[in-house]
């Protein structure tokens, strides 16, 4: 089983300034500098179907001002009139009048169900286009640098189905071959899910090539796709092509073409009415797994092996269970035995006092994980001060209660978990992850100084992904 490579962080100690005290806030004004446009900007406001946090994410917060990362002065926007304006932005100087590079050769205000327009300079001499109502446009600009040789020209373009957005895109060379690779972000909805909003992130890969030698248009060669939860903080193609990388705070999968979604539903149905594969428990110090044996097991017919971060179980010559753990393990104090009622129990003595874990094996779905009483009753009683019969019973209280209401995708806090992974081109999978988890003091009274934190790089409870060991940062 191919599993993502361990990664780690690391501080580097010689960057850091052991005399830094914190930022100041400066009271200087910023530069400002207006100038008069002949026709607006084109914006697009959100419709009343794109009501979630992840719509305002991709499309309410979009920056319409775009700038060119290979000429720094030279920034453009997209204008009501389809034309593609440039100006250059300088400190200590007015603004120069806008001119005109490209024009659109489609009417977008035609179209109801747009998106923003959108631009990313590709090259120095590349840049792929979208108009927001699905149809992207690879051209070649000439050197932009270059007022002379600056001709914007469409090389490509092509209807590729839902409007999107454009985030990222790269221009590859070689002595046959040239291509450009882009992603492309849309938000869409899936009407069988019945979970929250319904609505999911779909990421789409592209990749236009043109063969040198046989001198043939621009085509595409390569569409992939990846559905996720949430809109990535970060998302970019590596320069050689052969990777994606993706910062979200939910994970990023690839959706296999051509798999009907009625056959998913069934897929789905027959795992719920599936019945456990085995059952665990856990405590602040350890965990218990406990699986039911077939009839007639004997002690030989039984392999364990426990490894730090890993755990294999063999029956009978067939493997029953392997992965990952979500955390690593004493394996030299973790033991398993035979019980009379033909099932065996696997006892495993946590390296991480006091870490609750979410999951046993990292992407596993096969168990089912049993609270105890006395876990139930603790975690109810920790929570005894935000509930009420009364709205506020007692406003001068410590420890006030809230209402009882139904959290909004908005009330979530991203920051406490948000995760690195890199895609790899030609296998679709996933060969690095880095989970980032801000780990808060779980003990009152371990530390009576000022609260501590620690980074961790964790491994994600990903389907896809078998798991990674932990990693501290720091």
């Amino acid at each position: 089983m191919e599993v993502a490579a361990n990664c780690s962080l690391r501080v580097k100690r010689p960057l850091l300034d052991p005399r830094f005290e914190g930022y100041k806030l400066s009271l200087e004004p910023l530069p400002c500098y207006q100038l008069e446009l002949d026709a607006a900007v084109a914006e697009v406001k959100l419709r009343d179907d794109q009501y979630t946090l992840e719509h305002m994410h991709a499309f309410g917060m979009y920056n319409y001002l775009h700038c060119d990362s290979w000429y720094q002065d030279s920034v453009y926007y997209i204008d009501n009139l389809g034309r593609v304006m440039n100006l250059t932005v300088m400190l200590d100087t007015a603004l120069g009048k806008p001119r005109e590079v490209f024009r659109l050769p489609t009417d977008m205000t035609a179209c109801d169900n747009r998106l923003c327009a959108s631009i990313h300079f590709t090259s120095s001499t590349w840049v792929t286009l979208s108009d927001g109502t699905g149809r992207l446009y690879l051209i070649g600009t000439g050197e932009r640098g270059n007022s002379a040789s600056e001709k914007w020209e469409i090389m490509f373009n092509e209807e590729l189905g839902n409007p999107f957005i454009i985030i990222h895109s790269i221009s590859l060379l070689n002595t046959e071959e040239h291509s450009v690779t882009t992603l492309l972000l849309r938000i869409e909805k899936e009407e069988l899910d019945m979970k929250g909003s319904g609505f999911y992130v779909s990421l789409e890969w592209v990749t236009i090539s043109k063969k040198n030698k046989d001198n043939k248009k621009y085509e595409i060669i390569k569409r992939d796709i990846l559905r996720g939860k949430s809109v990535p903080h970060y998302a970019a193609i590596e320069p050689d092509g052969k990777g994606l990388m993706i910062v979200s705070y939910k994970s990023f999968t690839f959706v296999h073409g051509g798999q009907n979604l009625e056959e998913n539903k069934n897929e789905n149905m027959s795992e719920k009415i599936k019945e456990p594969l085995y059952y665990w428990q856990q405590t602040e110090d350890d965990l218990t797994v406990t699986i039911r044996l077939p009839e007639g097991s004997s002690k030989e017919d039984i392999q364990v092996q426990f490894l730090p971060d890993h755990i294999d179980i063999v029956l009978k010559g067939q493997r029953f269970l392997e992965g990952n753990l979500y955390s690593s393990v004493d394996q030299e104090s973790s033991t398993w035995i035979i019980k009379e009622n033909n099932s065996l129990e696997i006892f495993l003595i946590k390296k991480n006092e006091g870490l609750t874990w979410p999951e046993l094996v990292v992407g596993d779905k096969q168990g089912e994980f049993i609270r105890d009483s006395a876990q139930c009753a603790a975690v109810a009683e920790r929570l005894m001060h935000l509930t009420s019969e009364e709205l506020n019973p007692n406003p001068d209280k410590e420890k006030p209660p809230c209402n009882a209401q139904e959290l909004e995708e908005c009330d979530i806090f991203f920051e406490e978990s948000s995760s690195l992974c890199r895609f790899d081109v030609s296998t679709l999978k996933t060969t690095h992850v880095i989970l980032f988890i801000h780990e808060r003091q779980r003990e009152r009274g371990r530390d009576t100084g000022r609260g501590r934190s620690r980074l961790h790089a964790r491994s994600p409870m990903w389907d896809s992904i078998p798991g990674l060991q932990d990693y501290a940062l720091g």
